[in-house]
């Protein structure tokens, strides 16, 4: 784990697929992450984080695997601080950070391995009860209104979908772009992974991204949020800027306003 790209969000997929040059014609572009109400993630600045070379090599995916955990209940193992996520540092991957143009917040972050990848964004819950069944059943509901299909399955974290997103191709064209949603109910917390690439639909290509994901903290901290409010993250301590090697192109993704069930609207009032 060596190299931060900070990028201006739209689509969490667009630039992944296009500098991993898929060979399925399905896997070549997308809308990336339709439930993202904060856009692309488009080429944008790139940051370094000194040390973390040696502290990957150091914690390989030897560690535990029995996650993802609560910051209460986590082993101690050497791990990346991004605030609301801590990301096991793994030796061979890239972590691409989400930036929202208008606010400059750090929203997501998309952890890069080969030809595959996840993204990991975190969101409060209420004290007692899940979330997850009710938002994939949304989100199962906004690809299908978009023309896509979603199919529910039992997998290594239970409930997930596989979709196939409707996305507007760099020549015009409209494809799909597959993509696996996982969710995982915690204290007070609900962390989503969405796999792209090949771990959205090869299995073998998967398992070093979810062992990941099984390592992950979540750091709700204490204070009162709304059910659904994304728990914030911030760039790693020592990250420093430097200037990308070339350009990403940015496909034009389709529309996503329809598809993001953490949208919070008037009728939300409970917190916890």
């Amino acid at each position: 784990m060596s190299l931060f790209k900070r990028r201006k969000s739209d689509d969490a997929a667009e630039a992944f697929d296009d500098e991993v040059g898929a060979d399925d014609g399905a896997l070549d572009a997308g809308p990336g992450d339709p439930l993202d109400d904060t856009g692309v993630l488009a080429e944008g600045d790139q940051w370094a984080t000194d040390g973390l070379d040696e502290a990957g090599v150091a914690a390989a995916a030897d560690g535990p695997a029995s996650g993802p955990y609560d910051v209460d209940e986590a082993p101690d193992e050497p791990r990346l601080d991004l605030g609301g996520l801590q990301l096991p540092l793994v030796q061979g991957v890239e972590v691409q950070l989400q930036v929202d143009e208008a606010s400059g917040l750090v929203t997501a972050a998309m952890v890069v391995l080969g030809d595959s990848a996840v993204q990991l964004q975190a969101f409060a819950a209420p004290r007692h009860e899940g979330i997850w069944a009710e938002v994939s059943e949304e989100i199962a509901s906004g690809i299908s209104q978009q023309g896509g299909t979603a199919d529910t399955s039992d997998g290594p974290f239970g409930r997930e979908l596989l979709g196939r997103v409707p996305a507007q191709l760099p020549d015009g064209k409209v494809g799909f772009q597959p993509m696996r949603f996982v969710g995982v109910d915690g204290p007070r917390w609900l962390l989503r992974a969405v796999f792209h690439g090949r771990a959205a639909i090869e299995p073998e290509a998967a398992e070093p991204l979810e062992s990941l994901v099984r390592r992950v903290v979540v750091v709700r901290g204490a204070e009162p949020m709304g059910p659904r409010e994304l728990l914030g993250l911030r760039l790693p301590d020592g990250a420093t800027r430097v200037d990308p090697d070339a350009p990403t192109p940015e496909p034009k993704p389709t529309s996503d306003a329809d598809l993001n069930p953490f949208e919070r609207g008037p009728e939300i009032t409970e917190i916890h």
